[in-house]
């Protein structure tokens, strides 16, 4: 099996440039014709593209039919949103009667994909219940298919998303087998929804956005959740925004703590692509885990 391509293999202009691809900032063809000044010895534009983007089966840590847990598709009510949003839960087989903590994860620009169902699960196997709604739902879901995923989510309609998403943290936090405690983590475009939710939840427990956009600075004042922020050391498109949020956060004494990994890309913990860096996720994951622990504690 040939090594495991990493971001130190390719230019860093290509990677900025597809992380412009990936947010829509430009199309497929835009990438590709962009690209074509890094293709060499024999490898097309095409060929980079095909690198960069995800391999589940590679990055899959935890396998969906893992006897350790007890997972299950769930339709969550939003009369405010959607109507209904579809989702995936996650717990320890074993915990029978124990209550649990409750984490919502929240996906990337992508929907409900097999790598955010991996991090779910993960979760659960540390002793979570983990519930990870789908964006897409209203379009279908996710359609398997990556660039028609981040077609779909162009579509949808934000204000009623977030509804859903404040639809879903009430049904989580309301299970009975959770212990009241509810955390949220979310990456990319997750990762902005749970600096939002920090804004719009006063009970939240605890937040873990990975390099998510921040609101405006003045929204800081309404977070009360403890934070727990990860970002990239190259990624200006979040890191641009976060020094003001920062600031505003210190000022309205937001109990927080921010986290840059020195050389990562945009998506480091996401190792379904070569963006992962597997040292820094590891550090990042482990923090969550500690911090979801210490916080989501009955």
């Amino acid at each position: 099996m040939p090594p495991r391509l990493t971001a130190q293999d390719f230019d860093q202009d290509l990677l900025i440039l597809f992380d412009a691809y990936v947010h829509r900032a430009i199309d497929r063809r835009g990438f590709l014709d962009q690209a074509q000044r890094f293709a060499k010895a024999g490898v097309t534009a095409a060929g980079l593209l095909a690198a960069l983007s995800p391999d589940f089966v590679m990055g899959q840590q935890v396998k969906p039919d893992d006897a350790r847990l007890a997972t299950r598709r769930i339709q969550v009510e939003s009369p405010e949103g959607s109507g209904q949003i579809d989702g995936y839960l996650a717990r320890p087989a074993s915990a029978g009667t124990s209550k649990l903590p409750m984490v919502l994860v929240i996906h990337e620009n992508r929907g409900l994909n097999p790598h955010i169902e991996d991090i779910t699960r993960r979760l659960a196997l540390d002793g979570f219940m983990a519930f990870a709604p789908d964006a897409l739902t209203a379009l279908g879901g996710y359609p398997g298919d990556e660039d028609k995923a981040r077609e779909n989510f162009a579509r949808l309609d934000q204000p009623k998303i977030r509804q859903d998403f404040l639809a879903c943290a009430a049904w989580l936090r309301a299970r009975q087998e959770g212990n009241g405690k509810l955390g949220a983590v979310g990456f990319c475009y997750g990762g902005g929804v749970v600096h939002w939710l920090a804004t719009q939840l006063p009970d939240l427990d605890a937040g873990v956005p990975f390099y998510g956009n921040t609101p405006a600075p003045a929204e800081a004042a309404k977070v009360k959740a403890p934070l727990l922020v990860h970002l990239a050391g190259v990624d200006e498109r979040i890191n641009a925004a976060w020094p003001a949020y920062e600031a505003a956060l210190k000022a309205a004494g937001v109990r927080y703590q921010a986290f840059q990994y020195a050389g990562t890309q945009h998506g480091f913990n996401n190792d379904t692509t070569p963006r992962y860096d597997a040292a820094a996720a590891r550090q990042a994951w482990d923090r969550t885990i500690a911090f979801f622990k210490e916080q989501l504690r009955a």
